[in-house]
């Protein structure tokens, strides 16, 4: 149980203030497009982005140990991170 929190607690964080919160928000103040629509159509492209990442990670898991991916995703983060702040 204590692993499905911390999924859901970074991911929460991960999306907030993101690119597509920020979409998803634009997508919502256009009056001729349902809101429950936006919504809908948000967490259903969450939804499949997660199930491939799941798929993925699974066969990734199978070729390589835990460790190794814990550690190329920490430097991914830390690339992201660092691609970011010098991106302006």
């Amino acid at each position: 149980m204590r692993s499905h929190v911390a999924v859901f607690v970074s991911v929460l964080l991960a999306e907030l203030g993101d690119k597509t919160q920020l979409a998803t928000l634009i997508f919502a103040t256009n009056p001729d497009v349902s809101r429950i629509g936006v919504f809908l159509a948000a967490a259903a492209a969450l939804v499949i982005s997660s199930g491939v990442a799941v798929l993925v990670g699974s066969q990734l898991g199978e070729w390589l140990p835990a460790r190794q991916l814990k550690m190329v995703a920490g430097l991914a983060f830390i690339v992201i991170g660092l691609w970011v702040i010098w991106s302006r």
